[in-house]
């Protein structure tokens, strides 16, 4: 069963602001003046009035932690973890990685719409996004075709527009040959597979407006916009930025060697 953190983030940092609010502007003063009353000794001072409920103490003490946590990961920073070899060589499974959350526009929290457009996907950028197909599931993968864009991979050579996009021969690491490829602005490695059946993942696509297309640096081991089409603008996250660790498993200690940013 997959969590929606973000909704559940969202859901307790409105209930304890909530009950934070109520209890502030209902409730406080009269147990304040209860208190007084019981520290001067009035007749008819309820005691029960004067202690502050727990629901209360533990929504002013988790909101504004809450709080804070979710301006962060919604507007500004996002963690999050590398599931599969797609992104090889760029990003390796176990990979921790930082996703700028405002380089393409604030977006609010859970329905993603887009509030304040600061910038849009770039050639080359690594982005993260939600799957297409089910709207939630997060996927990282390369920016390849722009809207309007003309994009067609053939015998392992991809076209952009009709010219096909530089590459150089990096080293043979059988059973792939390692690239570096230059895309826009990013010069990035890619693995591309020896050999493989032949047609698969080739054809050529028209990119519509407001939308994005899409591939994995493992070019023949990755489930992208060949597949399944196009990443529309509302189902962008934001943009990767750097690996802050490398952690293979619980059974094994974090790794810090990877650190830097990605290309």
């Amino acid at each position: 069963m997959d969590i929606d953190f973000p909704l559940i983030l969202v859901v307790l940092t409105f209930a304890t602001g909530l009950v934070w609010l109520a209890d502030s502007v209902l409730f406080r003063s009269r147990r304040q003046g209860a208190r007084a009353a019981a520290e001067a000794g009035s007749a008819g001072a309820d005691g029960n009035e004067v202690t502050e409920p727990y629901l209360v103490e533990l929504s002013r003490s988790f909101f504004p932690v809450l709080a804070i946590v979710l301006v962060l990961r919604s507007f500004l920073l996002e963690p999050f973890q590398i599931p599969s070899g797609s992104m090889l060589p760029t990003l390796e499974v176990g990979d921790f990685i930082l996703v700028n959350k405002f380089s393409y526009g604030l977006r609010l929290p859970v329905i993603g719409t887009k509030v304040v457009p600061l910038g849009d996907p770039e050639r080359g950028d690594v982005m993260v996004f939600k799957y297409p197909e089910d709207g939630k599931t997060n996927y990282i993968k390369r920016v390849i075709g722009l809207p309007g864009d003309h994009v067609r991979y053939r015998n392992k050579t991809l076209y952009i527009n009709g010219e096909p996009v530089e590459s150089r021969f990096v080293a043979r690491l059988p059973p792939v040959v390692l690239k570096r490829e230059q895309l826009g602005a990013a010069e990035h490695d890619i693995f591309v597979t020896l050999g493989g059946r032949s047609g698969v993942g080739e054809g050529e696509w028209v990119i519509p407006q407001g939308e994005y297309f899409v591939m994995g640096d493992n070019r023949d081991n990755s489930n992208d916009s060949r597949f399944w089409g196009t990443v529309a603008d509302e189902l962008v996250v934001g943009k990767a930025f750097a690996i802050w660790m490398h952690w293979d498993s619980f059974t094994s200690l974090p790794s810090f060697k990877r650190a830097g940013a990605i290309q």
